[in-house]
């Protein structure tokens, strides 16, 4: 089943600090992956926001944040295992579809040798 289990969910500041401080980053347009080994039989993730000025409403980022858990959750099966990973996403211009941020979670995943 592809649920995203709570399990799943990187927490803790500890946790995210270390991932942004000693993990592989990884770029495309309009998100930065980041990714360390966690030695556990399934991966962490944390969607989180640039900052500043770039998402005008609530509506705008709290949309950015679900259609990347949805995407995630959409293609965690084709996913290498054993990975803490931030998904760290930009304000888009053009308005984000499911489909567009797939293509994006794709190519970071590919550029960081996460695909099975």
């Amino acid at each position: 089943m592809r649920r995203f289990r709570r399990e799943e969910h990187l927490k803790g500041r500890t946790e995210i600090k270390e991932v942004f401080g000693k993990g592989k980053r990884y770029n495309c347009p309009g998100a930065k992956l980041f990714v360390l080994k966690n030695d556990l039989p399934f991966n962490r993730i944390c969607f989180t926001l640039t900052k500043g000025k770039g998402f005008k409403t609530a509506v705008s980022r709290n949309r950015a944040k679900r259609l990347g858990r949805e995407a995630f959750r959409l293609m965690k099966p084709d996913f290498k295992n054993g990975y803490d990973l931030i998904l760290l996403v930009y304000p888009e211009t053009d308005g984000v579809h499911l489909r567009s941020r797939q293509e994006q979670l794709e190519s970071l995943f590919q550029k960081a040798g996460l695909l099975k």
